[in-house]
């Protein structure tokens, strides 16, 4: 009987856990533009972190993620990220940055900073790494 109480409490337990967080519909479209600076590789990487954080915003649906372009990848905004990292105490050196946009929904419910029910678009990530490491997510919102 205890080990049968057990086992039902551990299904329950794994059932309960796998519904936290965001989700990614099943057609996340993902838009990688076009770069000189990076290949789909590197791109993909960068979507990966994003999509972890994504990932622990309960209730939320994403729908898409695009490169934004080139033209954001500049010395000024590689200056902004060092400036973030330093601000967090952090002692990494970028060299690159990134940046993406993504759509998604809000809960129906809403809660935390999320309005009930809503599309959000063009929702800005801004990415940093050093000489080709690994991409560090630096920032996101509007």
């Amino acid at each position: 009987m205890k080990k049968k109480f057990m086992l039902i409490l551990m299904v329950v337990s794994i059932c309960l856990l796998g519904g936290c967080g965001g989700k990614q519909s099943a057609d996340v479209s993902i838009d990688y533009g076009n770069s000189s600076l990076y290949s789909k590789e590197d791109m993909d990487e960068a979507v990966k972190v994003i999509e972890g954080e994504f990932n622990t915003w309960e209730g939320c649906e994403l729908h898409s993620i695009a490169y934004s372009s080139d033209d954001q990848c500049t010395p000024d905004n590689v200056a902004w990220m060092n400036e973030l990292e330093e601000a967090n105490d952090a002692k990494e050196v970028f060299t690159e940055c990134i940046m993406f946009t993504s759509s998604f929904h809000s809960p129906k419910e809403g809660g935390g900073a999320w309005e009930p029910d809503k599309e959000y678009t063009d929702y800005e990530w801004w990415l940093a790494r050093s000489d080709g490491g690994s991409w560090k997510l630096m920032t996101w919102g509007y």
